[in-house]
């Protein structure tokens, strides 16, 4: 396939749950495989850069179980089989994916990275050229589901390279028994980094560092109140352009279980950020030395758009305007889990939402020329 041009009315990048749910949509509307049937006038295909089913879902840490996870809704048109609480999300949510890919025979090819998107030429009602490790596809429209966990942030600070310990990201982090009897600066004020934190203060010394103090919300996050105040401000910030933060940055966090037993064990003492990174430990704020073995850097992720750079869609903010899920200054890009729809049940809504765009302007003839 990598010489060969092929062709499809929609390319779908990721096949995660925004990205599945964007093909069942597709299904539904009429759109069929591009692979099976390359001839028909309405195609589509997935491009999953994942070697199987379960988008990130396959490389999570081992102890992240179905109990711990924040909510996994259903793709649209079959429900989640019953699971074990006890079970690793890192099992459960791939099998479930990959049981939805059999049922509705979505046309996912895989291993298949994007390296890059252009416009095939200046039409704005034209073809766009996705790039591929295995060949190059031409579509009219792309929907973008790539995700977050293939773009972790990694801070730098004076004296990084010195380091003579281990440095890893949440990306990286399997096991907290790996940790056993060390000293472990934590970094980060969101969930997965509470998390981490909760699990390695059981077997390890740990300090917890943030560039902020965290906020601690009382009570349950509801979806009624909390939830669309979150997404409210978040699509704000998406339409007007603005780089979004993290979820726990509308958010603030909360009293989980996992929280309060890292409270209970003296894990939750947050520092302020230290200044400087030595070959042996770190430099505080107050300015003296802790000495550590590992630095754990849980300091989230951003969206993978890489590959969307030839389009120049970002503005001087550093952000993407958005209408919906279409990216303004090119209706022919849809960025699906991402913004307020990075949520399993935002990436289903914005799956949908993307398709009947799309269908929307396929109908619309192009405006005539003179």
């Amino acid at each position: 396939m990598s010489d060969v041009l092929n062709r499809a009315t929609v390319v779908v990048i990721g096949g995660g749950q925004a990205g599945l749910s964007a093909a069942y949509h597709l299904l539904r509307r009429g759109f069929v495989s591009a692979v099976e049937q390359p001839g028909a006038a309405r195609t589509f295909v997935v491009l999953d850069a994942n070697p199987a089913p379960g988008g990130a879902w396959q490389h999570r840490w081992e102890s992240l179980r179905m109990a711990t996870v924040n909510g996994i809704f259903d793709l649209p048109g079959l429900a989640q089989p019953a699971v074990d609480a006890s079970e690793a999300s890192r099992d459960a949510v791939p099998r479930y994916f990959a049981g939805y890919e059999r049922a509705f025979d979505l046309p996912v090819l895989r291993p298949v990275h994007a390296v890059a998107v252009r416009r095939a030429d200046d039409d704005p009602d034209g073809e766009l050229v996705v790039t591929t490790d295995r060949g190059t596809w031409t579509t009219r429209f792309v929907i973008n589901a790539t995700g977050t966990w293939t773009n972790p942030v990694l801070p730098r600070y004076p004296g990084h390279d010195t380091f003579v310990g281990r440095q890893l990201h949440t990306r990286d982090y399997v096991r907290a028994e790996d940790f056993a009897g060390r000293r472990v600066a934590v970094v980060g004020g969101g969930i997965s980094a509470i998390q981490l934190l909760e699990e390695i203060s059981r077997v390890a010394t740990t300090r917890w560092y943030t560039r902020r103090e965290p906020v601690f919300r009382d009570g349950a996050f509801t979806p009624e109140t909390g939830g669309r105040e979150t997404i409210a401000k978040v699509m704000a910030d998406v339409a007007a352009g603005r780089p979004t933060g993290s979820v726990v940055s509308y958010t603030g966090l909360i009293w989980t279980p996992y929280a309060r037993a890292a409270r209970e064990r003296g894990a939750l003492e947050r520092r302020p950020m230290f200044t400087a990174v030595e070959p042996m430990g770190v430099r505080e704020a107050d300015g003296s030395f802790t000495p550590v073995d590992v630095i754990l850097w849980a300091t989230g992720f951003k969206a993978d758009l890489a590959h969307l750079d030839p389009l120049g869609l970002r503005n001087e903010l550093g952000g993407i305007a958005m209408a919906g899920t279409q990216v303004a200054a090119e209706p022919r890009v849809h960025l699906i889990g991402f913004g307020p729809s990075q949520s399993t049940v935002g990436a289903n809504r914005a799956g949908r939402e993307a398709v009947t765009a799309l269908v929307r302007r396929l109908r619309t003839p192009a405006p005539a020329t003179r």
